[in-house]
């Protein structure tokens, strides 16, 4: 059968099996059938193709010359056709326009872009989150306490079923709270302000800013809140709204802006909020967050309020505690010995309250028996307290004698009242609320109130759950305040007499006054007087306020810490004392008397053997780069999980293997390639291979580590900060004070002498560093002024004093760490088979490293 014959058009036939093939065969003279050549003529196939005319052709596999001309000419069409179906090109006055028009669209565009991420925006979005969340916490919360009260109200008849619903409630919500917290993020536990200040300092604290301990604090504060113990929410509020936007350049700003956002939250209040939370959190504030800090809380507090008024909690936008105190003459001038005797006595209230408050933690810390017993059954503390301030506030048992049923802001509504309670005869429960304070007796009932609210607020405040302190602290002051204020009343009835005429007290000013002057005595603050005014929505009392405030931060400030910074050291975090300026030798003592000699540092030229011995013999989390062990030249600074990043790409299994597997050949060994075992015999009695195996491993290991270290994969700090070591005491604490530093190295002519962290600085301050720091005389000022007047040039070190026996960086070994002659001893014993577990180690000893480490 032969094959037909190629049509001379483009035209297919078909046959007995269907379309002709798509191949056009060619018909060879004096050939076969198959197209083999017979044996008689054979002629040359070039020839043959020759003859042929020119014409789209395969033949077996080969194309033909003219085929890359038929594509030229293909390709030309397929262009013009393209060119003939495209519009006609604008004239020059049209592409003009439409560059001009285009231009401006997409300038327009990157402006718009560029505005969008800019720090308003962010601003704008964190304020109305937080007015969103801030507002949902307080409707929950509030209906938790209308719950609460009419669960008590309904179960009127019976006073032990009253009892345990009173006691129930609360215990349960407590509880709640804290078992969420211990179980989601135990960080979200107690105050945020002191936490905050740790961190704006430079200290990282771990998982405190996260989502978990966000969503703890939102629900236990919640719960809190819904309980009706004196916990309220300021301080949390600050730290619940921190962690909302972490960007590494303006970090610390939107820390000091979120906590301006807390306070416009809670009470509605920016302005006071701006200044309280730079007070209570920074020593050195930016003047350029000052706008993103009024930005953002206005914008929060107005939603906040907005909220309130879209749910008919308020008419309209209005003062949380109004009051409508006389604005004509609200007060004496032979009032004011009143009002700062008021101050003072608050600067010794909150300074024994941050007393007390601290007793509390550390009696029960120094109490190995109980502290041993709470540690294990955590959950008893705040049961057993929420108990007893629940079975001692019960409205119809020992509570109504200290107004017990009223809540933390009730309260405060009730002791701004303008009402003078001691001058009341009437019908008590005309007074509506303000009838918890007139039975029986005002002089009973606010003393008491006062005594068992503080003392119930101090250990209240210890309990392992969300709370704040500023609430209560500012109850207790409206409380002291009006006992003050009804005092003056009860001895001037009629009023004072001024040119004339006589001018009734009124005792809720100095409720505003106590607040304010004893919340300022607690935080060390002066800006709760302009938080006092907002909250009222009256500046009537702006002079006695600012007076009492200023005096109760004089006292408080002379006896005792604030108390956040007793939190602080209660709790160990490491902080920065403030430097007072009593301090002579704060001029006399330098860096290089405080430092640290005995370093652990790595060289430009050490083996991965000595970052290995590095990171066994210390825990530091950023370690010095020098340029070798001779010259001590600082380089830069590696930090500890760059270190352990190398290491164990170094001693990879991937890397092992990689280097241990043949290259490829580009075929298949023949071996392999002919078998296709199911099966493979495995002896179980021979051992040996995988000891063998382990030995290479840990031979290549060693081989590895000799080998000299690389940094190019590393990321280098390449500018630590580094201070002389003639820097003065005063100087340093500045430095770290101002940029929130953890350390800092200490060098000489470019070389590395020593490092200090805020350990060795926190003892010099505190005058706890016994060896180490050497205090001159009181006249070495005048001495060392002489002396550099008659030696000009001359330079004389200071003797160096011996290191401090409990440093921050302790050595190990006084030798060089990280040099190249160090020998792998401790690498080859039975404790180190395997290298690679030693590294899975130190990532992990690195991830739950301590909170306080230096950066």
């Amino acid at each position: 059968m032969e094959h037909p014959k190629a049509n001379e058009g483009n035209e297919r036939t078909s046959g007995w099996w269907g379309d002709d093939p798509q191949y056009q065969y060619m018909q060879l003279r004096d050939c076969s059938s198959y197209g083999i050549p017979s044996e008689t003529s054979p002629p040359p196939l070039q020839e043959t193709l020759e003859q042929q005319p020119l014409s789209q052709i395969q033949t077996y596999g080969h194309y033909t010359e003219e085929l890359s001309q038929f594509a030229r000419k293909e390709a030309v069409k397929l262009l013009q056709e393209k060119q003939q179906v495209e519009p006609p090109k604008p004239t020059d006055v049209h592409k003009e326009c439409y560059s001009k028009c285009h231009r401006f669209i997409h300038r327009l565009k990157q402006y718009i872009i560029k505005k969008l991420a800019e720090d308003w925006i962010f601003l704008v979005l964190l304020g109305f989150m937080m007015a969103i969340v801030s507002w949902c916490m307080d409707y929950a919360s509030s209906k938790s306490l209308q719950a609460y009260r009419w669960m008590y109200e309904s179960l009127s008849p019976n006073v032990w079923i009253q009892y345990l619903a009173w006691v129930s409630y609360p215990l349960i919500l407590i509880l709640f709270a804290a078992v969420f917290c211990h179980i989601v993020s135990p960080q979200a536990i107690g105050s945020g302000i002191p936490e905050l200040k740790v961190i704006l300092r430079g200290v990282v604290l771990k998982e405190y800013l996260t989502l978990k301990a966000f969503v703890a604090k939102v629900i236990g504060l919640t719960a809190s809140l819904g309980s009706g113990m004196p916990l309220v929410v300021l301080s949390k509020f600050m730290s619940v709204f921190c962690g909302v936007y972490q960007q590494a350049y303006y970090y610390t700003d939107v820390l000091t802006v979120g906590c301006a956002v807390g306070v416009g939250c809670c009470f509605g209040t920016p302005l006071g909020g701006v200044l309280f939370s730079i007070e209570v959190t920074s020593s050195y504030f930016a003047v350029r967050n000052y706008w993103r800090g009024f930005f953002a809380a206005t914008f929060s507090a107005f939603m906040f309020r907005v909220f309130a008024v879209w749910n008919k909690d308020a008419v309209t936008i209005t003062a949380l505690f109004r009051t409508n105190f006389r604005m004509e003459f609200p007060f004496d001038l032979q009032e004011l010995p009143a009002f700062a005797v008021i101050g003072i006595c608050s600067g010794f209230l909150g300074a024994f309250f941050v007393f007390m408050n601290r007793q509390v933690v550390e009696g029960i810390r120094r109490n190995q028996t109980l502290s041993s017993f709470l540690s294990r059954y955590r959950f008893i503390y705040p049961a057993a307290i929420t108990f007893s301030i629940a079975t001692l506030t019960f409205p119809p048992g020992f509570g109504q004698y200290m107004a017990g049923a009223l809540m933390p802001r009730e309260s405060i509504s009730v002791l701004f009242d303008n009402h003078t309670w001691t001058k009341y005869t009437g019908d008590p429960l005309l007074l509506g609320r303000s009838a918890a304070f007139v039975y029986p007796n005002v002089f009973i009932t606010l003393p008491l109130f006062f005594v068992m609210k503080f003392l119930m607020s101090v250990i209240a405040t210890t309990m392992p759950i969300p709370c704040g302190t500023f609430m209560p602290v500012f109850v207790l002051g409206a409380a002291f305040g009006r006992l003050i204020g009804e005092l003056m009343a009860y001895l001037f009835p009629n009023g004072i007499l001024f040119d004339g005429i006589v001018y009734k007290i009124v005792p809720g000013g100095y409720a505003v006054i106590g607040a304010a002057a004893l919340t300022g005595a607690v935080t060390h603050t002066v800006s709760t007087a302009v938080i006092c005014f907002e909250l009222t929505g009256q500046i009537s009392h702006i002079l006695p306020m600012l007076i009492s405030v200023i005096m109760a931060n004089v006292v408080a400030q002379n006896l005792q810490p604030s108390l956040y910074d007793s939190i602080i050291q209660t709790k160990r975090l490491p902080y920065l004392p403030e430097l007072s300026s009593c301090h002579v030798s704060k001029y006399n003592i330098f860096v290089e008397d405080i430092m640290v000699r005995d370093l652990h540092y790595i060289t430009s030229c050490c083996t991965y053997g000595d970052l290995l011995k590095v990171l066994q013999s210390c825990t530091h989390k950023a370690l010095p780069l020098v340029e070798s062990a001779e010259s001590m030249v600082l380089l830069g600074s590696v930090e500890r999980s760059e270190i352990i990043a190398l290491l164990e790409r170094l001693l990879s299994r991937e890397r092992r293997e990689h280097l241990a597997s043949p290259p490829y050949r580009g075929q298949r060994p023949a071996d392999v390639a002919g078998k296709r075992d199911s099966f493979k015999y495995v002896d179980e009695e021979e051992t040996t291979g995988e000891e063998e195996e382990k030995k290479e491993i840990t031979v290549w290991e060693q081989q590895e580590l000799s080998k000299r270290a690389s940094f190019d994969s590393c990321l280098i700090d390449p500018s630590p900060f580094q201070i002389v070591e003639r820097t003065s005491l005063h100087k340093t604490h500045t430095l770290f004070s101002l940029l929130g530093l953890s350390q800092a190295y200490i060098t000489h002519g470019g070389k590395l002498r020593g490092v200090i962290a805020l350990k060795e600085l926190q003892k010099a301050i505190e005058g706890t560093a016994q060896t180490g720091v050497r205090l001159r005389p009181p006249l070495a000022s005048f001495r060392d002024g002489r002396r550099s007047m008659s030696q000009k040039n001359s330079y004389r070190p200071v003797p160096k004093a011996p290191p401090s026996p409990d440093p921050s960086v302790l050595p190990d070994d006084p030798t060089n760490l990280a040099t190249p002659d160090s020998e792998l001893d401790d690498l080859s014993g039975q404790g180190s088979e395997n290298v690679s577990q030693i590294l899975k180690d130190f990532k992990v000893s690195n991830e739950h490293s301590d909170e306080d480490a230096p950066l």
